[in-house]
């Protein structure tokens, strides 16, 4: 499986959020090639703040893992990571996240500022931008847009 594969398979996931009322964001957690979890944007319907699609994902995979640890994973999320999804993966140990749409007012991998440059981290993970950007971006933008006109 390559990394568009797994955006749709993240992609997917978002359209459950919109379908919800949720900010259409998925992910999905991978390691060795094989789904551990995913999850999508909760927060209005949990009435949670942190039950964004990449903790949502996290939360599983720990419980199917046994282990808040999630060394050798892989995360593939439709926008860019916030500063507290950023945290969570470093503290879980994640290697990679791959990301579509660059979020350039809270995205904490380079759009608005770069966790990773803090190099007092004891743990740091690969990043690829850009997968499926645009599915991600137009599912969004098609959902802020449904939003403004209600």
């Amino acid at each position: 499986m390559n990394d568009a594969h797994w955006m749709a398979q993240a992609l997917a996931l978002a359209r459950k959020a919109e379908a919800a009322g949720e900010v259409p964001v998925g992910a999905v957690l991978i390691k060795d090639n094989q789904l551990i979890a995913g999850g999508w944007n909760q927060p209005i319907t949990s009435h949670d703040a942190t039950s964004h699609a990449e903790i949502m994902a996290m939360r599983a995979a720990g419980k199917k893992l046994n282990n808040y640890r999630l060394i050798d994973t892989t995360m593939y999320v439709t926008l860019e990571p916030c500063s507290m999804c950023v945290g969570a993966m470093i503290h879980a140990r994640v290697a990679k996240v791959v990301y579509g749409a660059p979020e350039p007012r809270t995205g904490a991998l380079g759009g608005a500022f770069d966790l990773l440059a803090a190099n007092q981290h004891n743990h740091f993970f690969e990043v690829e931008a850009g997968v499926l950007a645009e599915e991600s971006k137009t599912l969004l933008q098609n959902f802020f847009r449904s939003r403004r006109k209600k």
